[in-house]
């Protein structure tokens, strides 16, 4: 069993808790455990890191250091925790005067950080690590005929690893695709969701979310699966606005790549979070069938 050292964010604790449970179910299911990292801080989320930047490395170093301690490399499920995580490891490993810095500041908590692990996204652990392979042969339930727009939204994709095409990712494709699932022709895949714009500015933020949702309809999707906990709740909380808003009559489920995992591997779909939307999932479920 592969050991990581989890972290889960803020997001996850609450109104994403449905991520973090079916990430708890599907790790387990294919020989991953995820020990969740003791007393874990916030990220900082998108906005500290334009207040007071050095204080808001100071905050992810902290994580980071406490997963080095555990000998862990570390993951996170949200893009955003997953974005200043590793964007704070790389400039850390990069830059000796922000790491002595940062080092200085974390010896008030005995901490150090080295750089001496990885940080990955949840869906790295499945695609890279696990692999899709293993999946296929998890997937007792194979998704046969959902059509699913994989939504990457703007921040999975930002940290550029050598062996990834940013501009036209495949890996969340390959992912829908080995649990017997269609990917779609998902063309405003890498856009933005509006993120917390929606607290600023509400029409700007309802105008992203519609195009989107009507991207996904032109594609003839049944569902839209998302990684990301802020993208989840602006495409799915938000179309009630979105249609008194602009007129129009969207209904399409938005759930996490993890509960569609959980499903064709034949995990009950109470421990997967999946009961609590606001638009019903329950087509999506009939697509679980035995192989012929």
């Amino acid at each position: 069993m592969s050991t990581y050292s989890y972290f889960p964010g803020c997001s996850l604790e609450k109104m994403a808790l449905s991520y973090h449970q079916s990430a708890m179910q599907t790790t387990n299911a294919v020989g991953v455990e995820m020990k969740e990292i003791e007393d874990w801080n916030c990220c900082g989320a998108t906005t500290y890191f334009h207040v007071d930047e050095l204080l808001a490395y100071t905050l992810v170093a902290r994580n980071l250091a406490m997963a080095e301690k555990a000998g862990h490399d570390l993951v996170a499920p949200c893009s955003a925790c997953y974005k200043n995580t590793y964007f704070t490891s790389k400039y850390l490993k990069e830059d000796k005067d922000l790491s002595d810095h940062i080092n200085y500041a974390l010896e008030q908590d005995n901490l150090k950080y080295s750089g001496s692990i990885e940080v990955k996204h949840l869906m790295e652990v499945f695609v890279n690590d696990v692999g899709l392979e293993e999946i296929k042969e998890r997937t007792t339930k194979p998704l046969a005929g959902l059509r699913v727009a994989p939504y990457y939204g703007c921040q999975i994709v930002r940290p550029k690893k050598d062996h990834e095409d940013v501009e036209n990712p495949r890996f969340f494709e390959e992912l829908v695709s080995s649990i017997g699932a269609d990917p779609v022709d998902f063309a405003y895949r890498l856009r933005c969701c509006g993120g917390s714009l929606i607290i600023t500015s509400r029409e700007a933020a309802l105008t992203l979310v519609r195009n989107l949702l009507q991207n996904a309809v032109d594609s003839d999707a049944d569902v839209i699966a998302t990684a990301c906990p802020l993208c989840q709740t602006n495409l799915e909380v938000y179309q009630m606005q979105v249609n008194q808003e602009f007129d129009t009559n969207f209904s399409i489920p938005i759930m996490y790549f993890t509960q569609l995992m959980g499903i064709a591997m034949g995990l009950p779909k109470k421990k997967l979070g999946i009961g609590s939307e606001f638009i019903s999932t329950d087509k999506i479920l009939t697509y679980a069938k035995e192989p012929a």
